[in-house]
């Protein structure tokens, strides 16, 4: 039974809608917590809380006698504030910029800038000597001065509230869509990835699994409505052509009886030959048509009996077939389906060469088999093209008595159901390298 939120929709637009709730509710909650946080606990200085305070002392300075401010001034500096009087003419030696001031504090101080009340001297953004000062006017003729700034950011309140705000939702709302589009869309399309790039047209329970949301589901079920259509279109094709193979071998033997009875040997046996290669290409059609290697369960058993068992069959009616492997190899595989892929390869080795090397071997958690012969070998540029249905190389390795292309092609579909792979390699000096590879 799987896990579901309560009230969690099934659409991806609401799970959508959900999620930006869910987000906007936990800033809400825990905006105010982070700010409360970063205020007490940071080591961070709030220019416009500093500038009130320097504009409060300035304000009591204006009041105060002259010979009486060094008293407010020394007050202020036991308090921690390194205040200065400084005549209103050194207003001349301010400047806007530091070449010491860190690139982040422009760019927030540009994006969230300090309120307007009350603004200092010359600005928010005042240097002396490349340090920050903040200054409040005193008199006509003098001015205070807070230097010795921290060395920490100066942030405005805007920063310090709005921007962890705008901080904190950011990255919520990011871990929260970046764990979204994993668990509601990137995992069920790799699951239907999967389930497409193992599934073959043959009929069965639906492989691709409808759960998820609505739109999900509605792909899930969509391929696998495509995938039953396609199936019933191949069975209906393979019906047609294994009635129309059938249908024809009734004539086909009415012939064989006629043209026995010709009197002219050369005519009959060319005539015989000829149905004789029809009849041929029909079982090897019907052969090719035959999907039982899909439907066939994986079974644990030992596949070097079973390629021993086939050299043998073919040494037993005279061919040089020799096993080279070890004697015993327990692993998983269709064995009545791998029996026919390695036969069907034996058989082509043996159509086109005189000496056959079967070749079986372990390694990594994949199995190996390998069929090689002397024989005239087959271009390159042909090796892909020669797992075709019904496709001939026009050289050495075909004619009359050597078969009808469809070898490689079934071979090719059985490793296909192993989830393995086939490759063609020419063999030196002369002879050609079928090397099936499947999981263990």
């Amino acid at each position: 039974m799987r896990f579901r939120l309560p009230l969690w929709p099934s659409t991806i637009n609401g799970q959508i809608t959900w999620i930006i709730i869910l987000g906007l509710l936990i800033v809400i909650v825990g905006g105010p917590v982070l700010e409360r946080a970063v205020r007490t606990d940071a080591d961070i200085s709030d220019i416009e809380r500093m500038s009130a305070r320097v504009h409060a002392i300035s304000s009591i300075l204006a009041n105060t006698a002259p010979e009486e401010r060094h008293i407010i001034m020394d007050a202020a500096k036991r308090d921690g504030l390194q205040l200065e009087l400084l005549p209103l003419s050194d207003l001349a030696f301010f400047r806007s910029s530091s070449s010491t001031e860190p690139t982040i504090q422009v760019i927030l101080e540009w994006i969230f800038p300090p309120d307007d009340i009350p603004v200092p001297l010359q600005g928010w953004r005042t240097f002396l000597n490349d340090q920050r000062v903040i200054a409040a006017k005193v008199d006509g003729e003098t001015m205070v001065v807070l230097s010795e700034l921290p060395k920490t950011f100066f942030w405005s309140d805007d920063v310090l509230g709005r921007g962890s705000n705008y901080l904190f939702a950011l990255l919520t709302l990011i871990g929260l869509f970046s764990a979204f589009a994993v668990w509601a869309i990137t995992l069920p399309l790799r699951r239907i990835a999967a389930a497409a790039i193992n599934a073959d047209a043959s009929t069965g329970p639906p492989i691709f699994e409808e759960r998820g949301s609505v739109e999900i589901v509605a792909l899930a079920r969509a391929l696998n409505d495509m995938r039953s259509r396609i199936s019933d279109m191949v069975e209906g094709r393979t019906r047609m052509l294994r009635g129309i193979s059938h249908d024809l071998r009734t004539p086909l033997t009415r012939m064989r009886l006629r043209v026995e009875r010709v009197a002219d040997t050369g005519l009959r046996d060319a005539l015989l030959n000829d149905i004789e290669q029809t009849d041929r290409l029909l079982s090897e059609s019907l052969n090719y048509l035959r999907d039982d290697f899909k439907r066939e369960a994986l079974e644990r058993a030992d596949l070097a009996s079973v390629v021993r068992t086939i050299c043998n069959e073919f040494q037993d009616i005279g061919h040089s077939v020799d096993y080279l492997g070890p004697n015993r190899l327990v692993a998983n595989f269709k064995p009545i389906a791998l029996n026919r892929a390695v036969s069907n390869l034996c058989e082509n080795a043996t159509k086109f060469g005189t000496e056959v090397q079967i070749g079986l071997s372990s390694n990594d958690g994949l199995i190996t088999i390998e069929v090689a012969d002397n024989g005239p070998g087959i271009p390159a540029e042909l090796h892909r093209k020669v797992l075709e249905p019904f496709f001939k190389v026009d050289s050495a390795r075909s004619g009359a008595d050597k078969g009808f292309g469809l070898g490689l092609s079934i071979v090719s579909e059985i490793v296909q159901a192993h989830h393995g792979t086939l490759d063609i390699e020419d063999r030196q000096p002369h002879g050609l390298i079928v090397r099936v590879t499947i999981p263990a």
